[in-house]
């Protein structure tokens, strides 16, 4: 029997105290990466899976033990994959590409996978397939499986599906479905979107925004306040995406500011959320090296349809259209190596659980410091295997629930 429960699924901050949030354990799709693949499938070296698995558990038994519902994406794959044939549909069809395989390997292929109980599928669906995985011999009709070595991938795996954060967010009562930059990550979005049509505990929820395009992903957008959305543009959210997005929120008055915020296109720096997060109503900590520099384009809903003012600093601009005062920084006051080093390691990537409480990896000390200096509790939590895919405690989770603000 699924357990529903009768927690209020949606969000309004980032840091309104958190009830239910969505985690992937690391499994099998981290044992495909090779010193081949790693560069493609988007991780800076070969974590130690045993150890990421470990570390992720102790992670999800501390939002336990903080009173959040952790709910696994593997498991409500498979739950809906057992409660829906079209769930089963949608995720073979996403996963099975005509125009790679050829048509009789596909075919083939959809009809093997057809007859998969859901545990099996679900385990598929990410961890992927290699043709020597086939349950069938070469075919005559498909030169694809004959020309291809046995190791190489009839589905690919999707290894960054640990981070939650990027393929859906919440935003009010709705789901939004975002629209992934890289090849390597464009299957998660299917996985994300089969389990909110079909999983029995997302009956009923709306869609806040659904893009096949123009890309946005989760960790660049910051809930800085009810109404008050933050969207980095740089490396995997476009300047288009961005627009989209903010034109969509305003039609379902989901939000009546959007701050479009350009950010380097570098891998370091590869959402907004690697160097700023919010940590209290009033705060965020911010990557040091771009406090002076970060900026802001606001975008709101005005008589004659939208309004896209000039840039201005962020700081600013976020403090005015949340309507506060000041945007409290917190100052980490790093000299600028320990500062780069301590990034790169997402020191600036925390996941609030309740206002001025935060999870964050316990090897940025002198961030963590100067976060509890400034009245900031900080759950540590290890990271040395986890880190190896460059995402931190909020690039890891999707909240589907906080009290709102």
């Amino acid at each position: 029997m699924l357990d529903v429960t009768d927690v209020a699924l949606g969000c309004n901050s980032e840091v309104g105290t958190l009830r239910t949030v969505i985690l992937h354990r690391p499994g099998a799709e981290l044992k495909r990466l090779t010193p081949r693949n790693n560069d493609t499938l988007l991780f800076d070296g070969l974590p130690w899976v045993s150890r990421a698995q470990e570390e992720h558990d102790a992670f999800a038994a501390l939002l336990r033990s903080r009173g959040v519902e952790v709910l696994l994406l593997g498991d409500l794959l498979t739950e809906a994959l057992a409660h829906s044939g079209a769930a089963r549909m949608h995720g073979i069809s996403a996963a099975v590409d005509a125009r790679r395989l050829g048509v009789p390997l596909a075919q083939e292929l959809s009809t093997y996978l057809r007859t998969l109980d859901a545990g099996a599928l679900a385990h598929v669906l990410m961890a992927g397939m290699t043709f020597d995985e086939l349950p069938f011999g070469e075919h005559e009709l498909s030169l694809v499986r004959r020309m291809h070595h046995g190791g190489d991938f009839v589905i690919d795996p999707l290894p960054n599906l640990l981070f939650t954060r990027d393929s859906s967010f919440w935003i009010g009562p709705r789901v939004a479905i975002t629209s992934l930059a890289m090849h390597a990550r464009v299957r998660e979005t299917s996985l994300t979107d089969l389990i909110y049509a079909h999983h029995p505990r997302f009956l009923g929820v709306r869609r806040a925004y659904e893009s096949r395009s123009a890309p946005v992903e989760g960790g660049d957008v910051l809930l800085l306040a009810p109404g008050v959305v933050a969207v980095g543009v740089g490396e995997r959210t476009t300047p288009a995406g961005a627009e989209a997005l903010a034109r969509s929120l305003f039609d379902d008055g989901l939000a009546h500011t959007v701050l479009a915020v350009p950010i380097a296109q570098e891998r370091a720096q590869m959402h907004l959320d690697t160097v700023c997060t919010m940590v209290d109503t009033d705060a965020v900590v911010m990557y040091p090296n771009i406090v002076d520099s970060l900026t802001a384009f606001p975008i709101r809903r005005s008589a004659g349809g939208v309004r896209i003012d000039r840039a201005a600093p962020f700081v600013e601009a976020a403090a005015d259209a949340m309507g506060i005062g000041k945007l409290r920084v917190i100052d980490t006051g790093l000299d600028p190596v320990t500062a780069e080093r301590e990034q790169w390691d997402d020191g600036n990537n925390t996941l609030a659980v309740a206002p001025g409480v935060v999870v964050a990896y316990e090897r940025n000390t002198e961030t963590n410091a100067r976060l509890e200096d400034s009245g900031i509790e900080v759950l540590a939590i290890s990271a040395s295997e986890l880190g190896t895919g460059r995402g931190g405690p909020r690039c890891m989770s999707c909240p589907a629930a906080r009290d709102p603000l």
